[in-house]
């Protein structure tokens, strides 16, 4: 009997990407070794949070690293890290109005939902949101006229939900940061460059392990030595709410490993996957199909189909999900008779799937 089967649960083709809402990632076999053979065992658990970070820092040529439980969680304890500075009463007491130094600058078009409000983390970490320039704009100077003695660090955001366009770049934001004493805390939970945003001058960066790294569900913050520090001593205040298991720490150690030596699949590869299946879209007279690059700039391409016809782009999307398996594509553009296909996780059986179930739909 399957996963499936045991549940009642649909079957997905993941044509969406890396994903929350779908698991994210596969995992590697050696990485769900590594987790089957964390959970025989026990630790010191101070002890495994620490010795990793610092392997995973030698791995890395960083200062100091620290696993967490998610992205999110890397958000909120580094908002709380930089506002109590290792202050052992702020463990217990993290909104006390004795920290006076709580506002976090971020750009306004950063203040994006992910899954939830990055404004959310930010409170949970104790932060007041200042939002600086405009939804379609942010320069050096939009940054600086913002920052004030309450001042506790500047958030930059690089993912693709973010507006691209009339940004500051995270060299610009953290040289405002270091003109003003202020540490640069970067969100770049997705990104396949790990130590590029560090050499840019973060103080901090956070990402996602279960992303492009393909570990389990985990986060991963890199940096530099004082605030790494103070964020694993979050660990015994509110990041006791987020506490990571043994496994998943391990888990997300070899995915590293697997990441440093053999990165993720070039943009060349997908391109060439891709041409087949988007020859087979260009079959349907109600689908214009085309390989485009990833609108943040990322070595990653996908299949843009625009949708003409009777049934409209939504009603597709929609009708893909339906049944099993369920068929999940980038929707973010379907108001405008857009979908795209990732394809990084799916295999050529399961496109073959995806043309099948387009007959269905397109009645063709």
């Amino acid at each position: 009997m399957t996963i499936y089967e045991k549940y009642g649960l649909k079957e997905v083709i993941n044509a969406s990407g890396k994903m929350t809402i779908l698991g994210v990632s596969k995992v590697a076999k050696s990485v769900q070794e590594t987790q089957a053979m964390a959970g025989d065992c026990f630790f010191e658990m101070s002890e495994l949070v620490e010795r990793t970070g610092a392997y995973i820092a030698e791995l890395l040529a960083v200062e100091e690293a620290v696993i967490v439980a998610s992205a999110s969680a890397g958000i909120a304890q580094s908002i709380a890290a930089v506002i109590g500075q290792g202050d052992r009463y702020h463990l217990y007491h993290p909104y006390d109005n004795r920290f006076e130094r709580r506002e976090i600058v971020m750009p306004k078009g950063h203040n994006v939902d992910y899954g939830t409000a990055v404004e959310v983390m930010i409170a949970q970490g104790g932060g007041q949101l200042v939002e600086a320039g405009y939804a379609n704009m942010c320069s050096t100077s939009h940054l600086e006229m913002m920052i004030t003695p309450q001042t506790a660090a500047i958030l930059y955001i690089k993912s693709h939900h973010t507006v691209q366009k009339s940004m500051l770049t995270v060299s610009e934001a953290a040289q405002v940061a270091k003109k003003h004493g202020l540490p640069l805390i970067v969100d770049a939970a997705a990104e396949e460059e790990l130590t590029s945003y560090y050499h840019q001058g973060a103080d901090l960066v956070i990402y996602s392990g279960a992303k492009a790294i393909e570990g389990p569900s985990s986060g991963l913050v890199l940096g530099r030595k004082p605030f790494v520090e103070w964020i694993r001593l979050q660990s015994k205040g509110m990041g006791r709410s987020m506490k990571i298991g043994k496994d998943n720490i391990l888990g997300l150690t070899q995915a590293l490993e697997n990441f440093v030596k053999e990165g993720s699949e070039s943009g060349q590869s997908i391109k060439e996957r891709l041409l087949p299946f988007v020859a087979e879209l260009n079959q349907f007279p109600e689908l214009t199909a085309a390989i485009i690059q990833d609108g943040a700039g990322r070595d990653i391409y996908r299949a843009e189909v625009r949708v003409q016809g009777k049934v409209t782009a939504a009603e597709v999307i929609d009708q893909l999900k339906s049944q099993s398996p369920a068929i999940y594509t980038r929707d973010y553009r379907g108001n405008n008779g857009i979908i795209e296909f990732d394809v990084r996780a799916v295999t050529k059986q399961e496109m073959a799937k995806i043309i099948q179930r387009l007959q269905v739909i397109l009645g063709e």
